[in-house]
């Protein structure tokens, strides 16, 4: 059963900061996942730990956790280079978006 209301779910992209290295992934509360992101557990194997990527560049905002989800895996499934076109088209000079959220 869905829950009736607004609800926030957000589609983002990390980089880390020589911005060779692309991450794509979907929460409820950007602003934490972020926190956690740039905060690891101390033996985390994370990806994001592993190629640092703490840097947000892209983020889109859906109301429905189903369409968010399918929106992650379809950003997933994109080369590199549609990827980039993507995030240039938001962020054209691809900064760092974190202090902003």
């Amino acid at each position: 059963m869905k829950t009736i209301g607004n609800h926030n779910y957000y589609v983002y992209i990390l980089t880390n900061k020589t911005k060779t290295v692309l991450y794509t992934g979907v929460t409820n509360n950007l602003k934490d996942r972020l926190y956690f992101h740039n905060n690891p557990e101390p033996f985390s194997k994370a990806f994001t730990k592993k190629y640092r990527c703490f840097y947000l560049i892209y983020h889109e905002l859906f109301f429905d956790v189903e369409t968010a989800i399918k929106r992650e895996k379809e950003i997933k499934g994109w080369s590199r280079k549609k990827k980039e076109y993507l995030i240039s088209h938001f962020n054209v000079e691809w900064e760092f978006l974190n202090e902003t959220i």
